[in-house]
């Protein structure tokens, strides 16, 4: 498979509402920025999505031979976190510290590695402090009662990502900022001002904290610079926050565009509804990891373009899980196959269909597609397989373009060595098979699973599966 540059990668890019070429600023250097949670409460099925899909997208960029800079925030300051604080009856930065640890904690748990830093908006005040006092001087921030606002009367191409300047029911909107004394309907709050009981910070723009747009363009000016390659997030996101990034980062900058391309992940749907705490119809990602494994929810992501929402249930879960098994039996099948005589080129064929996953990849990164063609692969060298009709060094080569795909994938079963306790029980059930000591052979199958394995004879040769 061609790994070069050459290969023309395009995005859809929601600032334009088309696919476009993919060109980062500096050649072969990618900045990308994800909005991260707020972390009140345990991550949900939405997050996961959204999170999954981008550490695919950033995988396959340094696939493509990018050195790419991932930056995700944290925002460990807000009013739901004050307000659960006021709940357990303990501090908002305990709250902050013990939800941010889990969420980290299940980000680990479906192989999101791709994270170069996690920024706690509360280690950036200086810097939201100093974008507030130049949007002040420049006249684009006024001062009312309960802080400072951000005056949308001055950015008269506000609305230009969303494509409207009004809420609509699915955005995700953080802060009520309502004061009467607001110039605009719509303007929004850059820096509240301190009230009794809550958390604050001293300052030159008086005492009080961040509002919650400026805490991701302080923390994107100061880690990637007033213009970078790609901004994501869920699709609630585009709408006001999305959209107050981009006012707040141009009018302090003057440079257009604030990002070359927004990219935005569809919703996880239940029951025909947006899934959401809000809505209390969540699941979150510790209750389906009980059940399933972390590479079952990782397959069900991409089994969907990112824009595209999933409809969720138990049904599409299990049927997530059984395609997977079929790309894990037939990876083991192929690790197992004793090789014949060859009939046919395998390997012309794999790298036929090494371009076309590739292809799908570089159509603004469709995995469902990429699957197909995947799928249709194992299917025709089963069939050769079966024939014996398939050379071992062409599995081989097989092999190590799964390894490739699965770098960014991250669906395969990792190598995993047996305990020298279940070795020993699948040597006497090979002994007790040989012996056709049928019943032994049988005690010992129960006693492997157990101890969480289970044995395949179909195919001449025992491959043992982790449960």
């Amino acid at each position: 498979m061609n790994n070069k540059l050459s290969v023309v990668l395009r995005v859809y890019n929601t600032l334009t509402g088309k696919k476009e070429v993919f060109k980062s600023l500096k050649s072969k250097n990618v900045k990308m920025f994800v909005c991260g949670p707020t972390v009140y409460g345990l991550s949900h099925l939405g997050h996961a999505k959204t999170y999954v899909q981008f550490d695919v997208i950033a995988k396959y960029l340094h696939y493509k031979k990018y050195k790419i800079f991932y930056l995700q925030n944290i925002t460990d300051i807000d009013d739901k976190i004050i307000k659960k604080a006021a709940e357990e009856k303990t501090s908002w930065d305990t709250v902050a510290r013990t939800y941010e640890k889990l969420y980290l904690e299940d980000m680990q748990k479906l192989g999101i590695n791709s994270v170069n830093k996690y920024a706690r908006a509360t280690e950036y005040i200086a810097e939201i402090v100093s974008q507030v006092k130049r949007l002040i001087k420049k006249g684009y921030a006024y001062r009312i009662s309960d802080g400072y606002y951000f005056d949308l009367s001055k950015c008269k191409d506000y609305g230009k990502l969303a494509k409207r300047t009004k809420n609509e029911a699915e955005d995700s909107v953080s802060r009520i900022d309502e004061n009467e004394g607001k110039r605009n309907k719509g303007d929004f709050c850059l820096w509240k001002f301190s009230k009794e009981g809550e958390p604050f910070w001293e300052t030159e723009i008086e005492t009080g904290r961040p509002g919650w747009h400026i805490e991701d363009t302080a923390i994107t000016e100061k880690e990637l610079g007033n213009q970078y390659d790609i901004h994501g997030g869920g699709i609630d996101l585009i709408f006001p926050h999305h959209e107050a990034e981009i006012a707040q980062m141009e009018s302090i900058s003057g440079k257009v565009p604030f990002v070359r391309y927004w990219l935005h992940t569809g919703f996880v749907n239940s029951n025909n509804e947006k899934m959401s705490k809000s809505l209390g119809n969540f699941s979150t990602i510790r209750d389906v990891l009980s059940y399933y494994d972390s590479k079952v929810l990782r397959f069900l992501f991409l089994s969907t373009h990112y824009r595209n929402p999933v409809s969720f249930s138990e049904q599409v879960l299990r049927q997530a899980k059984s395609s997977l098994e079929r790309i894990h039996d037939f990876v083991r099948n192929l690790k197992n196959y004793s090789g014949g005589k060859k009939i046919v080129s395998i390997k012309k064929r794999v790298e036929t269909v090494g371009k076309k996953f590739e292809e799908a990849m570089d159509d603004d990164f469709e995995t469902a597609k990429a699957l197909t063609v995947l799928f249709d692969l194992i299917r025709y060298v089963n069939i050769l397989m079966d024939k014996n009709k398939v050379a071992q060094g062409d599995t081989k080569f097989i092999l190590k373009k799964f390894e490739q795909w699965n770098a960014f994938f991250g669906i395969l079963e990792e190598k995993e060595e047996l305990s020298l306790e279940v070795e020993v029980l699948v040597q006497r059930r090979e002994e007790a098979r040989r012996n056709k000591n049928w019943i032994e052979a049988d005690r010992l199958r129960d006693e492997i699973k157990k101890k969480g394995y289970v044995l395949d004879d179909t195919k001449g040769k025992t491959i043992i599966k982790k449960i």
